[in-house]
Formats: C-alpha cells, sequence, structure tokens
C-alpha cells in the first residue's frame, strides 16, 4: 500500500515540474487538471484502503466535476489572450 502511494506521489510531481516549466497557460492549466485527476484518484485509493466511504465520495465528485471547471477557464483564457 506504502509504494503504491509513493509512485502515485510520484507520477503526481511530473505536471507540477510540466506546469512550472511551460509558461503557455493552456499547457499550465492542462498540467494542474492532471493533477487534480491524479489526486482525486489517490483520494480513491485512500477510502478505498480506509474503509471510509464518505471520503470516497468527495474523490468522486471532485474527479467528475472538478476537471470540466478548470478546463472551461483555461479555454476562455487562452481566448481572451487571443484577442
Amino acid at each position: 500500500m506504502n509504494v503504491l502511494l509513493i509512485a502515485m506521489i510520484v507520477a503526481l510531481l511530473i505536471p507540477i515540474y510540466k506546469a512550472w516549466q511551460d509558461e503557455d497557460i493552456w499547457q499550465k492549466m492542462l498540467a494542474f487538471t492532471s493533477i487534480a485527476t491524479k489526486a482525486s484518484v489517490m483520494i480513491l485509493v485512500v477510502s478505498v484502503a480506509r474503509g471510509d466511504w464518505m471520503i470516497g465520495v468527495v474523490g468522486a465528485i471532485v474527479l467528475s466535476v472538478g476537471n470540466a471547471g478548470l478546463m472551461l477557464l483555461a479555454h476562455t483564457i487562452k481566448q481572451m489572450n487571443e484577442q
């Protein structure tokens, strides 16, 4: 279990590095959505391991709703920068 969480945290650091390195707002927002997805999957894994389904519900909500708003914001910012 601990090895799985450490691997997930390492996988979470890859988009953080990409967001820090790139200057394009679209690429940064895509990296942040990847971070949000990975964090919600980590929440789901921890909730199953603990047997706490309330944490799992929060992870499922973040997984299904969280990325849509961030992607809409990224698209809006991109359109504003092009004008």
